[in-house]
This record gives C-alpha cells, structure tokens and sequence, in this order.
C-alpha cells in the first residue's frame, strides 16, 4: 500500500502541478479564479500567444479574402470538374473562315499570296520572251519613225493647222459678242467649224500615204481633245451671254462663272468677266490647260514648284521609255505570232493568243494611265498653275461598271455631265414652249 502511495505520489505531484498550473482556466479554487481577474503572463508567453493570434487572424482573413475572391471571381473561371469536361472536350459549333457566315473578312495574306503569284508568272512570262527573241528593245527606231523624213512631217503640219480652228471659233464668238451676228448665225458657223475639226484631221490622215501610224493617232487623238474644248468653249460663252441678256449688272457667279473666292487660289490672278475674256491669252491658257471645261476663272496655284515639276518631268521621261521598251519587247513579237492564226481562222489558236496578249495589255495599260493622267496631266498643270488636280479618283476600287467609268478619267466625266445639264435645259425649254407651237 505504501509502494502504490510511493509510486503514485510523483504522479499526482505532476498531475496537481499540472492542474495547479492549468487551475487558473479550471475550476480548481484558484483566487485568480474567484475575484474574475486575469492571471498574470510572463512576456515571452504573451508574445508567443500575440504572434499565434495574429497568424490565426491573418489565416482566418486570407481563409475570408480567398472565399471572397472566389465569390467575386469573373464567370469565365470555371471550376475543377469543367476544366476537367473542356480537357475532354475540344469540339464546339462554329462556322469554317471562308464560309459567308463565319463574318472573317480579313483576307490580307491572300491578297499579298495572288500578288506574288502574279509577280511570279509574270517574271516567267518575261524571261521566256527574252530566251525565245532575244533584247528587242530599240529606242533609235522609235525616233527613226519621226525623222524618216525631215522635211515632211504631216502630223506635225496637221497639229499645227489645229489653230485655224482655236482662231475662228474665238472671232466668232467676239461677233456674237458685240452683236454683229445673230445667235443663229453663231450656231451655225460654230457647228461648221466643229464639223470641220472633225472630218479635215481624218480625210487627212486616210489620203495623205506619209502619214505614219503613230503621227497619225497623236494628230486625231489632238484633234478630238480640241474638239470637246472648243464646244465647251462656245457653250459656256453662249450662257454667259444669256447672263448679260438678263441685265445682270456684275458677273459674279453663275454656272460657269464662279466667284473669285472659289476659283482664285491667289490674289495674284486677276478675275476676268464676260466678254473681257474673249482673248487669245484666255482661249490658248484653256488649250493647254487640263481640262475639257471651259470657265472665265479657273482655280490657280499660288507658285509654280520646281521640285514637283522636276519628278513628274522624270516620271514621264522614264515611264516614256519603259511603255516603249514593253510593247517592242513583248507585245509586238505576240502580234506578230498572231496573224497566221487569224488567217487560218484558228480558234483555239486566236484564243490562246489572246490570252498572252492580255498580261501585257493590262500592264502596259496601267503604266500608261499613271504616266498620262498622274505624270503629264499635273506637269501641264503645274506648269499652268492650274489649280484643280482631280484628274481621276479611286476607280480600282469600283464595284459596277457605272462608278469605273465615272471616276477614271474625270475631265471627260465632268464634260459628259455639262453637256447632259445642257441638252436637259434645252429639252425643257422645247417642251415649256410646246403648247405655244401648238396653238400656233
């Protein structure tokens, strides 16, 4: 009994001083206990509970932003077992690129990829032209087609005839001017001088046998830009004349007659009314000038810019050689090689040989459209001053045949809609007049 007591005394030493020590928490008498006030801690057991709180805090607060975050996470987190499914599954409805409903439209490396095709089969076609005829290209036979024959030059002698009719169209229009002769009898010399303008150059050209091919298209092609002018010339004279008519005090504006503030780029370029504009430095600035219609005051440039000139002088010497270089070395070896398919009436033969001409054509048609409408039309124009430079708008990018011919070559579209507002101002004086004829 005694060693049980023995042995068990440590332990319940150790067990009452373990509950000695935890007595304060425990309802074991303690007089910490009774009087409800707090035991005391040493310092370094206060730091060690401050440190555990502090960390159970911040574990609880990260526990609550955590879960915050994840009520406040956006939709398209998903969770585990759907990332699991879109791991399974990598199959969804959509439409394929090249379909109308897929609505993908950016097709940019297509267009660079045909774009390089095109240089490519073009470079073929070129180098094959070459190992078949050799360098064709020869500048001197083009100059040798002006200077055959030195002292007989028929396109130039026809170009140089084309002011007989500038000249007569000018006097008649000062006539009409001061009243010498009726409208009527203007009309009719106007319309025998345009008749005329037309039908000389070709009897010319079809009876004169010196006439070179070349002379020849440049002579008509003169010919018929004179023509267009010159009916614009007399057309817009003729409404100004019906301005005055109506006792108009001023000429200020009117269809084609703007006001100096539209029309002046500067103050340098005085404004010129009707008829003080029936002059020969007037009707030869409208010769030359860019245009098909005629008004008293055209837009002028403040200054004339070398260095602009300068390029498009360059740009017409090079482009010159490079159309020359083309048809020589690639269309006139085709033509050629065409005639006896032609003869033979060959159609399959006709339509391959068509076929190669067509490359060539569009290309050679291009570089032409830049050197004539772009290089020479701004070069006569800056060296004219001539102020209005819409020579052409963004006709490759047309999608009808209608917006094409209305916008790459603007001076005849701008004529073609003058003369449309003329004939529909004079059918509406016809048909305003009717009933009076009638009753006549």
């Amino acid at each position: 009994m005694s060693d049980r007591a023995e042995m068990r005394g440590p332990a319940a030493r150790r067990r009452r001083t373990t509950i000695g020590a935890a007595g304060v928490k425990q309802a074991n008498g303690s007089r910490w206990h009774d009087h409800g006030e707090k035991p005391p801690r040493c310092p370094a057991k206060a730091k060690t509970d401050e440190a555990l709180r502090a960390a159970s805090n911040n574990g609880d607060l990260g526990s609550r932003m955590s879960g915050q975050q994840h009520a406040n996470a956006p939709r398209g987190q998903k969770s585990a077992a759907e990332d699991i499914h879109d791991r399974l599954s990598c199959h969804v409805l959509q439409e394929s690129l090249l379909s109308s409903a897929s609505g993908y439209s950016n097709y940019r490396g297509i267009l660079n990829w045909c774009v390089v095709m095109l240089v490519l089969s073009n470079a073929r076609l070129f180098l094959e032209n070459i190992i078949k005829y050799g360098i064709l290209v020869d500048p001197i036979q083009v100059v040798s087609l002006f200077l055959k024959d030195p002292y007989s030059w028929p396109a130039a002698c026809l170009i140089i005839v084309s002011n007989v009719f500038v000249l007569a169209a000018l006097y008649i229009e000062r006539r009409l001017a001061v009243g010498t002769i009726s409208e009527t009898t203007g009309r009719i010399l106007h319309v025998f001088n345009l008749a005329s303008l037309l039908i000389f150059p070709s009897a010319a050209v079809l009876t004169v046998p010196s006439v070179t091919p070349v002379g020849g298209v440049i002579s008509l092609g003169i010919y018929t830009v004179l023509f267009l002018k010159l009916y614009s010339y007399q057309e817009t004279n003729k409404w100004c004349r019906e301005i005055r008519q109506a006792k108009a005090k001023r000429l200020t504006r009117s269809y084609s007659c703007p006001s100096v503030a539209q029309s002046n780029g500067s103050m340098g370029h005085t404004h010129v009314s009707y008829p003080g504009n029936l002059t020969h430095r007037d009707v030869y600035y409208f010769i030359f000038a860019p245009t098909l219609c005629y008004q008293l005051n055209f837009p002028r440039s403040p200054r004339i810019r070398k260095r602009f000139l300068l390029r498009r002088l360059f740009e017409m010497l090079f482009f010159m050689q490079l159309l020359v270089g083309l048809i020589q070395q690639w269309m006139v070896p085709t033509i050629q090689n065409s005639m006896k398919p032609f003869q033979e009436m060959n159609f399959s033969r006709m339509v391959e040989r068509l076929l190669k001409l067509a490359v060539p054509n569009h290309l050679i048609w291009l570089i032409f459209f830049y050197w004539f409408f772009h290089s020479s039309m701004n070069f006569v124009a800056e060296l004219l001053q001539f102020g209005d430079r819409e020579f052409y708008k963004d006709w490759w990018n047309s999608e009808t045949v209608t917006y094409f011919w209305a916008n790459w070559n603007i001076p005849v579209h701008k004529w073609c809609l003058r003369l449309e507002r003329n004939i529909l101002s004079t059918l509406t004086n016809l048909y305003s007049h009717l009933p009076v004829l009638i009753l006549v």
